[in-house]
């Protein structure tokens, strides 16, 4: 049982890698990034799902919080961009409990850590899980905003699918390149190529965020539309 898993699950997770950097350089809204990006989501839902079973079945906690987190950020994602603005649905409501959970429940593994006489709790150290518990709550937090005001649109919308796909990115890149460097040739893991591979997500996420947001401020409004009127959640990203 475990075999077939563990091959479900690197083959997703090197799928999403490639299938990731392609999307991310393609051109938003053109019909390969429709595609790569289609591809990276079945990827990486399978790779996370595969990594949370695995993680029940071996006892490893860390990696069912880290599958799960991953499959809640990848499947938000690209629900936000594959449904109409200012639309929620029931599923939204379920994403809020799983993130919710899932980050209780890391940054109790944090504190549990803290207070150990090692320091560490399952192997990892306190500040691996108050940094994911963090962006679980982060994440939290967007979701009941977003459905407080009955959903989002323009700026907020775009902000939520990039920041939470590149996430999913990023934790697939870092999995492969950063946990099993001895994978890779001497000189990729002498010269430093394998971090910037791993990071490189949350290079481009923040590349993409400052470009939407300047786009944003770029748009001149016509006299008709002057003064502009405010949206809701067009301010932030969830």
């Amino acid at each position: 049982m475990r075999l077939p898993l563990l091959i479900l699950h690197i083959t997703g997770g090197t799928v999403g890698v490639l299938s990731g950097y392609v999307t991310i350089f393609l051109r938003k809204g053109s019909r390969r990034h429709a595609l790569a990006g289609t591809v990276f989501v079945v990827s990486m839902l399978t790779m996370s799902a595969c990594g949370v079973w695995l993680g029940v079945m071996k006892h490893e906690m860390s990696n069912v919080f880290g599958g799960s987190l991953t499959f809640y950020m990848v499947a938000t994602a690209w629900l936000t961009a594959s449904r109409g603005e200012r639309e929620t649905s029931m599923f939204d409501w379920g994403a809020l409990l799983l993130v919710l959970a899932v980050a209780g429940a890391q940054l109790t593994y944090g504190t549990e850590a803290a207070l150990s006489p090692t320091g560490l709790k399952d192997g990892y150290p306190p500040p691996m899980y108050f940094v994911f518990g963090g962006l679980g709550l982060l994440a939290a937090i967007g979701d009941v905003r977003m459905l407080a005001h009955g959903g989002i649109s323009g700026t907020a919308r775009l902000s939520r699918h990039l920041w939470r796909m590149c996430f999913g990115l990023f934790v697939a890149a870092a999995s492969i390149f950063l946990a099993r460097p001895h994978l890779f040739p001497a000189f990729m893991q002498k010269t430093g190529m394998l971090a910037v591979l791993s990071f490189m997500p949350l290079a481009l996420l923040i590349f993409w965020m400052i470009r939407v947001r300047l786009a944003k401020r770029a748009i001149k409004l016509t006299p008709s539309q002057w003064p502009p009127k405010p949206t809701l959640g067009s301010a932030s990203g969830y």
